[in-house]
């Protein structure tokens, strides 16, 4: 599966799916060493608790010993000076995905999970699903997945499930991730604009997942969402066999007779039309029945069976930071998650909504993204947060890198949310955020916490003052 161990040096060690693919890269026996600015933790301990060498900050000596291989991650630009060493000295590198093809897939088949939302619960839950099977699957995933305590698994199976970014590869290759795997099976969970930083507009965001269904192998199947036409619009640039799945008619996979119960969501599939199998998930909202339906139908595809993947999805512990139960606090529960997008916020509000009627819902928001720090979703939050009682946003962080005229107001949020009727606060900072969330929490309330960062640690100072 693997070449004979080498010296693997990895420029931006400590970002998750570098560090990750470190720990995959070890286990395999390779000789792994790492370079970082500002070395951080948790990927810093991560990768100090397995004795992988790192070096703090940027400098071409990190690449003596010369090593066999370079890993370059996307955060490099092509003016780092260790970046612009590895070329002079002529060392062959690789971007982190052609990495993962050579040592993590090698000749076993990949799974690959793509779309704008979902992608990290669907890949893990996918990965999952597999385990519990027996069929010893590895996987990477972008955020920690419960039931392995990892985002990542070597495995030794014969299938390997990735999570597809459409984010650019690396300074030297700015096609999409994605478009360098080629999978047996591939998910596609939603399309909509993001990453506002490196995509133009939405068409520009639809080209990029059509390069990646376009070059999908002939053999491989396609499960796309067919609630959304875009989705079904895209999948039309598949060259492969498609399959929709959904909860609206005309999907070849439908989930029927949604119901919360017993602290989940009780569903059937149907498969054309005809009774699959009956299951229950963990997992609170309608988004993720859709991604419990996407993970069964491909595990479905290679195999699996109603009565293997039932327990399985029963017994899968979610992903960290997505709707993750904090704790109560003098009955306060605190829920977390690491919802952004317009769309992500309102559907991760409805599933919390569904979940705990009888709450009153806090929902307090971190726009910290590439995009959401632009005015380009000024009107889709306005929207996105009317499942919400009560409203608590800050500023986003790091205004100045957005230019003027383009830059999100936290404040034209609250007043747009006021004018709507719904009670609003902005803050321009977490520690004024803090000070004025805790004297408006009371008992029964649900705060859910919403950021892709660790938004100033606010997760662990709203418990310490709640406890005290």
């Amino acid at each position: 599966m693997t070449t004979p161990p080498t010296h693997i040096h990895l420029l931006g060690i400590c970002g998750t799916g570098m560090a990750a693919l470190a720990g995959i890269l070890q286990e395999l026996g390779h000789q792994v060493t790492g370079s970082d600015e500002h070395v951080y933790p948790p990927m810093s301990t991560f990768l100090e608790a397995r004795g992988i060498p790192l070096q703090n900050g940027y400098d071409p000596a990190n690449l003596e010993p010369r090593p066999d291989l370079v890993v370059v991650g996307n955060v490099i630009r092509r003016e780092n000076p260790e970046a612009q060493a590895v070329e002079e000295l002529g060392l062959p590198r690789l971007s982190l995905p052609e990495a993962l093809n050579r040592f993590l897939v090698g000749d076993r088949q990949s799974l690959v999970v793509t779309g704008t939302h979902g992608k990290t619960t669907t890949t893990a839950l996918l990965a999952w699903l597999l385990f519990a099977a027996g069929r010893d699957p590895g996987f990477m995933v972008g955020g920690l997945a419960k039931n392995f305590a990892s985002n990542y698994r070597v495995g030794q199976g014969p299938y390997v499930v990735l999570e597809g970014d459409e984010y650019d590869t690396a300074y030297f290759d700015k096609r999409p991730k994605f478009v360098h795997f080629h999978p047996a099976v591939a998910i596609l969970t939603s399309v909509e604009f993001d990453h506002a930083d490196i995509y133009q507009d939405l068409d520009h965001v639809i080209a990029a997942f059509e390069s990646f269904l376009a070059q999908l192998p002939p053999a491989s199947r396609l499960l796309a969402w067919g609630d959304a036409p875009l989705v079904r619009q895209v999948a039309e640039k598949c060259a492969c066999a498609v399959n929709f799945y959904g909860l609206e008619d005309g999907s070849t996979w439908r989930a029927v007779d949604l119901a919360a119960g017993d602290g989940g969501m009780h569903f059937s599939v149907l498969r054309d039309g005809n009774l699959w199998g009956r299951f229950w998930t963990p997992l609170l909202g309608a988004h993720n029945i859709l991604n419990s339906l996407a993970a069964l139908a491909a595990g479905a595809e290679i195999g699996l069976s109603p009565e293997e993947l039932a327990p399985a999805l029963k017994a899968f512990q979610g992903v960290k930071r997505r709707l993750e139960t904090v704790g109560e606090y003098r009955g306060i529960l605190l829920v977390e998650d690491f919802a952004h997008h317009p769309t992500a916020v309102a559907a991760t509000l409805a599933a919390v909504r569904r979940g705990y009627p009888e709450r009153r819902l806090v929902a307090v928001f971190e726009p910290r993204t590439n995009t959401s720090r632009r005015a380009v979703f000024q009107e889709p939050y306005a929207q996105a947060f009317q499942e919400a009682d009560l409203v608590i946003v800050r500023e986003p962080p790091d205004l100045w890198k957005v230019p003027e005229g383009e830059q999100f107001s936290s404040a034209q949020l609250a007043a747009d949310l006021a004018a709507r009727g719904k009670e609003a606060l902005a803050f321009p900072d977490t520690d004024h955020l803090l000070e004025g969330l805790l004297p408006l929490l009371k008992p029964n309330d649900l705060a859910l916490i919403m950021s892709n960062g660790d938004f100033d640690h606010l997760v662990p100072r709203l418990c310490e003052a709640l406890e005290g």
